[in-house]
């Protein structure tokens, strides 16, 4: 009986992935009958459905896929019957499955049609050892498939898959040859091959990629630094225990990824959420190094964190856990070497806890970790400073255009500090807010938002309400369920949520809906595909590289000893945030324009970002040479 449900558990596993194909209607044989040394599959039978081209075949289909095995008394009179071999499949690959599996696809092999590996690009005994023994025994091409399902980087990928709800897009090789060049097309073909199953990094190192492929053709220097920059210097992953409420053991993953110092000590976020693993941390990682080096600052880019969830977690819990946390952390950690700061799940509350088990176990107060209280802190503006530098940054864009924010329709994703920060100062500017969101849908108000609705949205925040609860004290307003706001009306929009939260049809929504500059505060809110629909609808891009460089600035002149010993006004504050901005502004458009791109390209700020933070980087690893 287990043998049987073994067989029936793997031949289901094997039929809810379907393959991507390179021509429409090609079809394969594929014998997935029992061979000479399985004889297991002696008493299986497998039907699977032929096609799925018609809704009368699709609901046949249901009832055709099925392992049936024989009673113990149909058993003996099975016996004397003449078992069969093999049973061969016919099916029809389809275009539209490429979007459901990417990990396999079809080609040609010395005129035979084969099932590739889409990451290492063979198959069968190349791809990994046959399970099967004997070629004749099974067909080679379903082995293949089959023995990549159970392998440990297809399981990590469809790990990553649930954990981010979102599709994987790890695009093969063949797609980045046709939209790069051949030199940075090989450079992701690298990381590619290297780090397969991460695929946040590998979008970011895509799209820092495209950025820079002018910049790699005209230096082949460029591409032996992209290469070194791509391999963070260190990367710390360690375990975290702690102890809950009722004494319970409970055991979580820490990270914590120091990208480059080439520039300097590093700066990062610490993020608690569940979805946190180690291609989020690179990825964090990398983009801050980048950040830094654009900002007027020249910092070093780090980024860590947990997959603990703060949610629902008392006071003590969750002291607990950052004690044990900065217990490992520490060695790594100091004002010269790498200071942490606030990110999604990581407050006030938390970087205090972090604080004191670091001063505790460093024996001295070493300079602050950026975030705190401003009591212990320099910058009395510090946790505004990142949603503030985004209005900045969206004013700076417009005044280019002989726009101003005033009267302007906006929408805004998230609701955390950095999304309440950028209503209140879109208010002050004049504009009309009318959307925040969290992780169940939408809420969108048609007066829109003033300071006192601002607070009323906090206080719902604070007691860990749903944004439901506004709509029932403001009769104008409405909460959507599992929606995003991004098909509200609206002239700015400004994404403050996560990564990945804009995909194709958003982005297809914001075009409709009139928008013409979209302002990002979370890092790599685009998917490529959304990127691509907002190109090509000339939309323009204020990337996070650049827009989102306000918490950098703030971060240090906190740390800046002039500072340290004063507190700035709010007005001085603002005055050298807007200007910090203003420099960053101008630097990606310049290095925009140096290399061939105009204002008006809705590529500009966003190569250009990328462009002056790489330069800025290789001429600072170049002085100091292989290291």
């Amino acid at each position: 009986m287990n043998s049987a449900m073994d067989d029936m558990n793997l031949i289901q596993h094997a039929q809810r992935h379907h393959l991507v194909v390179r021509e429409i209607g090609e079809e394969i044989d594929l014998e997935i009958g029992p061979g000479d040394d399985d004889p297991s599959f002696g008493n299986t039978i497998i039907v699977a459905p032929m096609r799925e081209s018609s809704v009368e075949e699709h609901g046949e289909s249901k009832q055709m896929g099925m392992v049936s095995q024989l009673p113990n008394d149909a058993q003996d009179m099975s016996k004397n019957q003449p078992v069969k071999r093999k049973k061969k499949v016919v099916k029809r690959w389809r275009e539209e499955w490429a979007d459901t599996y990417k990990w396999a696809y079809v080609d040609v092999k010395e005129g035979t049609a084969r099932i590739f590996c889409s990451v290492c690009r063979e198959y069968g005994r190349k791809h990994r050892r046959n399970p099967y023994g004997n070629e004749g025994s099974r067909n080679m091409q379903m082995s293949a498939l089959e023995e990549h399902n159970n392998s440990l980087l297809h399981k990590e990928a469809l790990r990553l898959q649930m954990a981010s709800k979102e599709k994987i897009v790890a695009d093969k090789p063949v797609y980045v040859k046709a939209v790069m060049s051949k030199t940075a097309g090989s450079i992701l073909e690298a990381t590619l091959k290297r780090d397969p199953h991460e695929a946040e990094f590998i979008q970011a190192v895509q799209e820092a990629i495209q950025a820079l492929e002018r910049v790699i053709a005209k230096s082949s220097h460029y591409v032996n630094i992209m290469e070194r920059l791509l391999e963070p210097e260190r990367m710390i992953v360690f375990r975290v225990p702690w102890l809950d409420d009722r004494g319970e053991i409970h055991v979580n993953r820490g990270f914590r990824v120091q990208f480059n110092q080439s520039m300097g000590p590093c700066r990062g976020g610490i993020r608690f959420h569940p979805s946190m693993n180690l291609s989020i941390a690179k990825f964090l990682g990398f983009e801050q190094a980048l950040k830094n080096a654009l900002s007027p600052y020249k910092l070093g880019g780090a980024a860590g964190g947990s997959d603990f969830d703060p949610k629902g977690k008392s006071d003590n819990e969750v002291m607990r856990f950052c004690q044990s946390f900065m217990s490992e952390m520490y060695r790594y950690l100091g004002p010269d070497r790498d200071l942490p700061s606030e990110e999604i799940g990581v407050g006030t509350r938390e970087m205090g806890y972090l604080f004191g088990q670091y001063r505790r176990l460093a024996g001295n107060f070493q300079g602050s970790f950026t975030g705190p209280r401003i009591f212990w802190s320099g910058a009395s503006l510090r946790t505004e400073a990142t949603g503030y530098g985004l209005v900045f940054f969206a004013q700076l864009m417009l005044s280019d255009m002989n726009k101003e924010l005033k009267g302007l329709r906006c929408v805004v994703s998230g609701s955390g500090k950095i999304a309440m920060h950028v209503l209140e100062k879109l208010i002050a500017y004049g504009a009309l807010p009318v959307s925040v969101s969290d992780s169940k849908g939408y809420l969108v108000d048609e007066d829109g938002f003033d300071y006192m609705k601002i607070q009323f949205l906090r206080d719902i925040k604070a007691q860990q309400r749903s944004l439901r609860d506004y709509s029932k004290t403001y009769a104008r307003s409405k909460y959507y369920d599992e929606a995003k706001p991004w098909n509200e009306r609206c002239d700015l929009a400004f994404a403050c949520a996560s990564q990945n939260e804009i995909n194709q049809s958003d982005a297809m929504n914001l075009v409709n809906s009139g928008c013409r500059i979209l302002v990002e505060g979370s890092n790599m809110p685009c998917t490529p595909e959304a990127i691509q629909v907002l190109r090509k609808a000339n939309i323009l891009v204020a990337p996070a590289m650049a827009a989102g460089a306000g918490g950098v600035v703030a971060g240090e002149l906190e740390l800046n000893h002039e500072c340290s010993l004063m507190h700035w006004s709010p007005e001085d504050f603002e005055s050298k945030l807007q200007e910090a901005m203003k420099q960053t502004y101008q630097r990606a458009l310049k290095a925009a324009t140096d290399f061939g791109y105009q204002k008006e390209n809705p590529e500009a700020l966003v190569h250009g970002s990328v462009i002056s933070s790489f330069l800025t980087i290789a001429q600072a690893m170049t002085d100091q040479g292989c290291v």
